[in-house]
C-alpha cells in the first residue's frame, strides 16, 4: 500500500543548470539595460551631414560607375545595380555610411533639401507620395542613376524631358 503521509521526492535541478542561472540572470538584466526607444516628442537625431569633401567623393564615385549594367536587386559593380543598390554601394564605399535598401525608406533618411540648394552627393528621389526611383546628384543639374532592366547606370539631366515632369524631392545625408 502507498503511504499518503510520506512526502513525495521533488525532482532535483541538474547541477549544470544551476550554474547557468546566474549567467542567464545577468543576460536578462543586460538585455533590459540597452538603449531606450526615443520618447514621444523627443527630437530625432538624423545622421551627420556629409562634409563637402565627402559629398564630392560620393559624386565622383557615382560617375565612375556609369556604364555598369542594371540588375534588379543588384548592389555591386560585378553583379550590376538597381537604383537603391547603386546608392547604397556608393555611400558605403565613399563615406562608410549605410543607407536604406529601398527607395521608399530613403524618402525619410537624412534631411530634406530644397531643389534650389542641391549639391553634389545629395539624393534625388522621384515619384509622388512614395518615391519609386532615386539617384545621386553630381552637380550642374545632372544625376547618376540605374534606370531600368536592360539598361545601365547612366548620367541624366534633371531638366530633361522625362525627369523634369516627375515629382522630385532631395535628401542630404
Amino acid at each position: 500500500m502507498h503511504d499518503a503521509s510520506a512526502p513525495t521526492p521533488r525532482p532535483r535541478m541538474p547541477l549544470a543548470l544551476l550554474r547557468l542561472l546566474p549567467i542567464g540572470a545577468c543576460l536578462l538584466v543586460l538585455g533590459c539595460a540597452g538603449p531606450r526607444a526615443p520618447q514621444p516628442g523627443a527630437a530625432y537625431a538624423p545622421p551627420p551631414v556629409l562634409t563637402a569633401e565627402q559629398s564630392s567623393s560620393v559624386a565622383i564615385h557615382a560617375l565612375g560607375l556609369v556604364g555598369t549594367p542594371y540588375r534588379y536587386g543588384g548592389n555591386t559593380p560585378e553583379g550590376g545595380f538597381d537604383c537603391s543598390g547603386l546608392i547604397g554601394y556608393v555611400y558605403r564605399s565613399s563615406t562608410g555610411q549605410a543607407t536604406p535598401r529601398t527607395v521608399a525608406r530613403m524618402a525619410g533618411f537624412g534631411r530634406p533639401v530644397p531643389a534650389s540648394e542641391l549639391r553634389s552627393g545629395d539624393l534625388v528621389l522621384f515619384g509622388s507620395s512614395t518615391p519609386s526611383h532615386a539617384g545621386i546628384y553630381v552637380g550642374a543639374g545632372q544625376f547618376v542613376h540605374a534606370p531600368s532592366t536592360g539598361g545601365e547606370v547612366r548620367l541624366d539631366r534633371l531638366d530633361g524631358i522625362y525627369w523634369s515632369r516627375q515629382p522630385m524631392q532631395a535628401r542630404r545625408l
